[in-house]
């Protein structure tokens, strides 16, 4: 396969950052997806929070290379990762939000697409930058039913519902990416999809 080209800008970017992240105990796929979410945050605090169950990056990695779809939250996300996914694999990719045309009684309009997406693509990547709520109705699908996805990406930024949800995305035994606390948010989800979906170009023969 043809290397990804990256803009010479994003290669400077990245020799900073590492200048600057110095020694670590982040394995190199680990620290690939690191170094996307600090340049992407210009925030090095993300080395505390970033939590990655083991296999969780080769999961994610064959799905991307199998043509897995990817089902996002919202709007961003999808906008942020689209032009890699295209440039790739072409992945099948829903956000969940445009995919209810209005929020089911006592439920967001978010939750309520996620919850039409497990119907369709229970086998998905997961990925969910931005609403707590979405994230809370994939766990309790994930904890009562006997599917698994391949990979669930967790990392919602916030105050209400935020530090409860990747509590609960924590406690399931399902291979998952996430950030711990309130940071997080849809650039990071996009970040984190964008590292994987170069992982897994580069991991072909």
């Amino acid at each position: 396969m043809p290397p990804l080209t990256q803009h010479p800008i994003l290669h400077q970017s990245f020799a900073q950052i590492d200048q600057e992240m110095g020694a670590h105990d982040f394995s190199l796929e680990e620290y690939a997806i690191l170094r996307r979410i600090i340049h992407t945050t210009a925030d090095f605090e993300f080395a505390e929070w970033l939590q990655i169950t083991p296999g969780a990056i080769a999961a994610g990695i064959q799905a991307l290379q199998a043509g897995a779809p990817l089902v996002v939250d919202v709007g961003m996300v999808c906008q942020g990762c689209q032009g890699l996914v295209k440039r790739t694999f072409n992945n099948p990719l829903w956000t969940a939000v445009d995919l209810a045309v209005a929020a089911d009684p006592g439920k967001t309009r978010t939750e309520t697409g996620l919850l039409k997406a497990w119907e369709q693509w229970p086998e998905a990547i997961y990925v969910i930058g931005n609403a707590p709520t979405a994230l809370q109705a994939l766990c309790d699908r994930v904890a009562t039913t006997q599917v698994t996805p391949p990979l669930i990406i967790g990392v919602p930024v916030g105050f209400v519902g935020v530090l409860e949800a990747k509590q609960r995305l924590a406690g399931l035994a399902v291979p998952q990416i996430r950030i711990e606390g309130r940071k997080g948010g849809s650039t990071v989800a996009a970040a984190i999809v964008n590292a994987l979906l170069v992982l897994a170009w580069e991991a072909l023969p």
